[in-house]
């Protein structure tokens, strides 16, 4: 890294403090301070978070709501640096010209910190070379072909759809095209992280799972598994925020077209259903059907999963309580809560965490069960960088520990 100056000026208890930094070539910052000012009790802090971090990451699709979820995680991940941010639409913008939230230098009274994202640049003059992870974040229908151009070696997470079906056929009957990259499929890894850890673990491209997905996977899983739920009548009714939908300009998602209202959408034929049933037919070692129906809501983030379920013969749902604790009891971001306590999406707001709860139906032998999740997070971005830091070797948690926001 080449050395830099820069300087900058700041009031410290109501007197002006300038201050100058000269880079040194071990990458150590000297400072320079002026102004009338002591600072013997009081240390004046300069951090440049453009210092060499372990993993050089790309970020291709910057500019979408997950793309923008991922640098929101990163900014205060210890190993994690992004090199490369491509967006085709806004190549040659600063991110926080985008989205100002992500604004890149942040000044208070004793600290002066500089995050120097690289400008978007679109996807075609993207430089690997400096690169050794990628997330992509672009949608479904162009990942393959780009990501079977990717430099080999790379660890890749893909946030979209391509991967994410062994069986190509299916992906082209729900996805309405031919699969671009049909032997890079049989490498891919499906990324449901508490599920399939091992296999995450070693790979070289995690498909990262669809909201909806997580959401009914996880506390299904564990239940087909055991033997204890049944694998026909199976129904899921499930509820998004809009931004599950993507930032793209669509009449349906509209704010008129939404508030005060509920959407069913995608009925029958929702593209998740397929990803849904290969994950439990893969837990059941038989096909296992599901109904599915998808709505929006008119929020920004969460998502409920609300599951209806046949019980095995003599089981109970007290029994489907304990098998959900027992699997999920060292699991940092699925939490099985107290009996009777009802999963809010409020409650999982801004975080990785995933909440489950079990309820007996009115109807004898049936049981509901209720997931939510934030569809950015756990849903989406979240668990991406859950899979990339096992695939790097790092704890899964690194850069997680965000608490959930409230109200």
């Amino acid at each position: 890294m080449s050395s830099a100056t820069f300087s900058s000026t700041c009031f410290l208890k109501g007197s002006e403090v300038k201050v100058s930094s000269l880079k040194s070539k071990n990458g150590n910052c000297k400072l320079h301070v002026g102004g009338s000012t002591s600072l013997s009790t009081k240390r004046l802090q300069i951090s440049n978070a453009k210092q060499e971090k372990e993993v050089r990451v790309a970020l291709l699709g910057a500019s979408g709501y997950t793309g923008a979820e991922i640098i929101r995680l990163l900014a205060n991940h210890p190993y994690f640096g992004i090199t490369v941010m491509t967006a085709d639409r806004n190549a040659g913008k600063s991110m926080d010209s985008v989205f100002p939230h992500l604004i890149t230098q942040k000044v208070s009274s004793y600290t002066i910190e500089y995050w120097d994202l690289p400008v978007l640049v679109s996807t075609s003059d993207a430089d690997f070379s400096d690169v050794d992870a990628v997330f992509c974040c672009l949608p479904h229908g162009t990942t393959q072909e780009i990501i079977k151009g990717l430099p080999k070696g790379l660890k890749i997470v893909d946030l979209s759809a391509d991967f994410r079906l062994r069986n190509v056929s299916e992906y082209e009957e729900w996805y309405g095209q031919p699969h671009r990259a049909p032997d890079l499929q049989e490498e891919a890894v499906y990324g449901l992280t508490e599920i399939l850890r091992e296999e995450i673990k070693n790979a070289h491209l995690v498909a990262n799972p669809g909201c909806y997905p997580t959401s009914i996977q996880l506390p299904l899983v564990p239940l087909i598994k055991a033997n204890l739920i049944e694998h026909k009548n199976i129904i899921v009714d499930a509820k998004s925020g809009v931004s599950g939908a993507g930032r793209g300009a669509k009449v349906a998602n509209l704010y008129t077209e939404l508030t005060e209202g509920i959407m069913s959408y995608g009925v029958t034929r929702h593209r998740h259903v397929p990803e849904i049933e290969q994950g439990l037919s893969d837990a059941a070692h038989s096909k296992v059907t599901i109904s599915f129906t998808p709505h929006l809501m008119p929020m920004t983030r969460g998502m409920q999963s609300t599951i209806y379920v046949e019980m095995a013969s003599g089981v109970t749902t007290d029994n489907l309580y304990q098998q959900l604790k027992v699997s999920y009891q060292d699991e940092e971001f699925v939490r099985l809560l107290e009996k009777g306590a009802v999963p809010r999406t409020h409650d999982v707001r801004g975080s990785n965490y995933c909440y489950i709860n079990v309820f007996p139906d009115r109807i004898p032998g049936r049981a509901i069960i209720i997931s939510v999740i934030d569809n950015l997070v756990k849903g989406a971005s979240g668990q991406a960088l859950q899979n990339l830091n096992l695939m790097m070797g790092f704890p899964e948690n690194t850069g997680l520990g965000y608490l959930p926001l409230f109200p």
